[in-house]
């Protein structure tokens, strides 16, 4: 059994290679046979620089041995597969770069082949697989890895540095995400786009996110992996520089080498704020020494924002007789410049840089800040922003209609600022200080504030309003007859009032929108509550016009009256806004008062209570946008003077936070959520409740009590 098995097996035929030898190129031609003829001498410079580059071959030729007449081999060899290798040798040689009989190594075929000269050199073009993206990706990374720089890897394939530089960033994405890109499971678009953040748990955290989804679009991919971040083509980084960023301890992602554009990311959005808060808020200070009355600072003011002000007509300073040669030699240098390139479709580089330059100076003489009379800027304003290009933009000498001097009285002129009773003018005139807004909020330094309790923000007044309004809607949308009486009220004044045109009924509810809103207002109970009842008739009603009709026709009284409660409810308006003086546009200062009144009635009328609808004052709604005077009244009123006392020594940030924590249950609210004739309760049982306090506060009181050393005389007085 085994000697037949043995003899089966040596029954197969086995293979036998072909032997390699060196072969003087000069024997050596190329084949009639190879099947290559189109193009033949694309990409020979490359191929040729390569192996010069290595001194070598990477592959052999393959070659057949040519016979004479009777079938005797002649010592010529022809190479019907190496072609383009034969030709780059070819231009070695020729440059004296190889010798014409230097040795060449080859392949040569057997005598007795089954395979044509066309079957080998059409096989060698046909069957060869080209290498996957990926596998050039980590070449090049090894490559560098090995002492190669970048720029010597571009060389050798003919490549630019951008390009390497591209697939090495490739190669560092996600071993994962490299795995699905080799399974083909993602475009090689889409694995570009994955390179614009180096954490690779967020690469992979986005793919799950959108791998089965059909919505993969690479700029929606990249927009995911940036969304914490902000490019340095933002306003904000090219106001303050990307030097000053990084010089903070800012970091920065690489830029996108996908996109010529891009030129990085800044990573610590609150660090970029924060810098760029504190640069407008020192131009502020430099623009409020000039002595005017306001500055309004916003990193994007909105469109009008000039609009109903008068702007002081302001006279530009003259310039020196240094300063008119220097423009004149400037627009001088301008115009010999454009005549020396007259008609040229391109500027060379540096023409262009030296046109800019020139421009931009010639424009600083053009734009000098504007003289005003000291009278008029105690008076007027000035507005500081960011334009889209990161430039500082001030904008000076805006009146405000209130700020506008009285007319004379009988022909006579206004008493001026500073003048005494007798008209003297013997009293040292008041000095005002510049009001400061950022953002809308009052720019009042911790370390300078006053005893006296400052007025509410307008904008944290809206924001509060936008609670109660809120609130309100809900608790007249749960109330069918207050928001039947509430309709009534309105069509009775409307119909004997003044008509109401352009529409069948003139009766309407339009819905009051919140332009100015706290963080917390969607997520508060009472917006919750308003939502879940909205969706619920949502759901119910018929989306035709007449079916809604026939619906309406039929349904019961109870649910007829609580719809027309919900549909009433967003009609209410409990906002305060601003009012205009001379009621030109907005609201006025009657209509406000009206407004304020009227909700406060539904609000009596309902039983609006805020504390039970939900509110409470916390850190980011009221606590940390007030002074530290506001937030100590706060917990006087709410949790008595004790407590007040207790945290007066803490910095704003630490008593904000603890007044949150005494205010919880106490029911205090601040005033503009209020009802109009209400006064703050005091919680007098928390006045003498030690557990109230934190053990850090309670440790102070006992410290100072025992007379520790070293105590801080203020703790003494605070805890007292």
């Amino acid at each position: 059994m085994a000697r037949a098995a043995r003899k089966k097996s040596a029954a197969v035929p086995m293979i036998v290679f072909s032997r390699a030898r060196d072969i003087p190129f000069n024997r050596i031609r190329l084949s009639d046979s190879n099947v290559r003829e189109v193009d033949v001498e694309a990409g020979l410079d490359e191929l040729t620089f390569d192996i010069d580059r290595r001194e070598d071959l990477v592959q052999g030729l393959n070659v057949r041995a040519i016979l004479d007449a009777d079938g005797n081999e002649t010592g010529d060899f022809e190479t019907p597969a190496g072609g383009r290798r034969y030709r780059s040798i070819a231009r070695l040689v020729k440059a004296g770069r190889f010798p014409e009989d230097g040795l060449v190594p080859c392949i040569v075929k057997k005598a007795d082949a089954k395979t044509t000269a066309v079957d080998d050199s059409l096989a060698e073009n046909v069957l060869r697989l080209a290498l996957h993206p990926l596998d050039q990706f980590r070449a090049f990374k090894r490559m560098v890895d090995g002492g190669m720089s970048e720029a010597e890897v571009a060389t050798a394939y003919f490549t630019t540095e951008r390009y390497v530089a591209q697939r090495l960033a490739l190669s560092k994405v996600s071993p994962k995400l490299l795995e699905v890109y080799a399974e083909n499971g993602m475009t090689l678009a889409l694995l570009e786009t994955f390179t614009a953040n180096p954490d690779h748990a967020r690469q992979e955290q986005v793919w799950d996110a959108v791998r089965q989804s059909h919505y993969r679009e690479p700029w929606h991919v990249r927009q995911m992996l940036t969304e914490t971040s902000v490019p340095a083509s933002d306003k904000r980084a090219m106001f303050i520089g990307l030097d000053a960023y990084v010089a903070a301890g800012g970091p920065v992602l690489p830029r996108y080498l996908f996109d010529e554009e891009d030129s990085g990311w800044l990573d610590d959005v609150p660090l970029l704020d924060r810098l760029v808060a504190d640069k407008l808020r020192t131009v502020a200070d430099e623009v409020a020494a000039e002595g005017w009355k306001w500055i309004t600072v916003s990193l994007d003011l909105p469109l009008g924002h000039e609009r109903g002000l008068r702007v002081l007509a302001g006279t530009l300073p003259e310039l020196t007789r240094k300063e008119r040669k220097q423009r004149q030699a400037l627009r001088d240098e301008y115009d010999a410049l454009m005549a020396e390139h007259d008609g040229c479709d391109e500027l060379p580089d540096e023409t262009h840089q030296r046109l800019t330059e020139i421009e931009e100076a010639l424009d600083a003489f053009e734009n000098r800040p504007a003289i005003y009379d000291p009278a008029e800027i105690a008076a007027a304003g000035v507005f500081i922003s960011v334009d889209s290009d990161g430039d500082l933009v001030v904008e000076r000498g805006y009146v405000r209609p209130e700020d506008e001097p009285a007319a004379a009285i009988d022909g006579e002129a206004p008493e001026a600022v500073g003048a005494d009773a007798d008209g003297g003018g013997t009293e040292e005139p008041r000095v005002i200080r510049t009001v400061i807004t950022i953002g809308g909020e009052p720019a009042e330094p911790e370390e300078d504030e006053e005893d006296v309790i400052r007025p509410l923000s307008e904008r944290l007044v809206a924001e509060l309003t936008a609670h109660r309004t809120l609130a309100l809607r809900d608790a007249v949308g749960a109330n069918p007859q207050v928001a039947l009486t509430a309709l009534l009220h309105k069509l009775v004044r409307d119909t004997f009032g003044r008509s109401t045109t352009g529409a069948a009924v003139g009766a309407s509810v339009r819905e009051v929108y919140f332009r100015e809103q706290g963080p917390d207002l969607k997520d508060s109970p009472y917006a919750q509550s308003v939502k879940e009842r909205h969706d619920g008739w949502k759901a119910d009603l018929p989306s035709d016009d007449d079916a809604l009709w026939d619906w309406l026709a039929v349904l019961d009284e109870a649910s007829r009256l609580a719809l027309l409660a919900h549909c009433v409810s967003f009609g209410i308006n409990a906002l305060y806004e601003r009012p205009n003086p001379i009621s030109a546009t907005g609201i006025s200062q009657y209509g406000l008062d009206l407004r304020m009144a009227e909700a406060d009635r539904l609000a009596r009328t309902t039983g609006l209570d805020m504390i039970e609808a939900g509110f409470r004052p916390t850190v980011d709604n009221y606590l940390g946008r007030v002074p530290k005077t506001r937030i100590l009244e706060a917990v006087r009123e709410g949790a008595g003077d004790r407590a007040a006392d207790l945290i007066a020594h803490l910095k704003k940030g630490d008593m904000a936070e603890e007044a949150e924590r005494l205010l919880a249950d106490t029911g205090w609210l601040p005033e503009p959520l209020r009802p109009l004739d209400a006064e703050p309760e005091l919680d007098a049982s928390s006045s003498d409740d030690a557990e109230a306090l934190p053990a850090f506060l309670a440790d102070d009181e006992d410290d100072v009590a025992a007379g520790a050393e070293g105590s801080d005389p203020e703790h003494l007085v605070a805890a007292e």
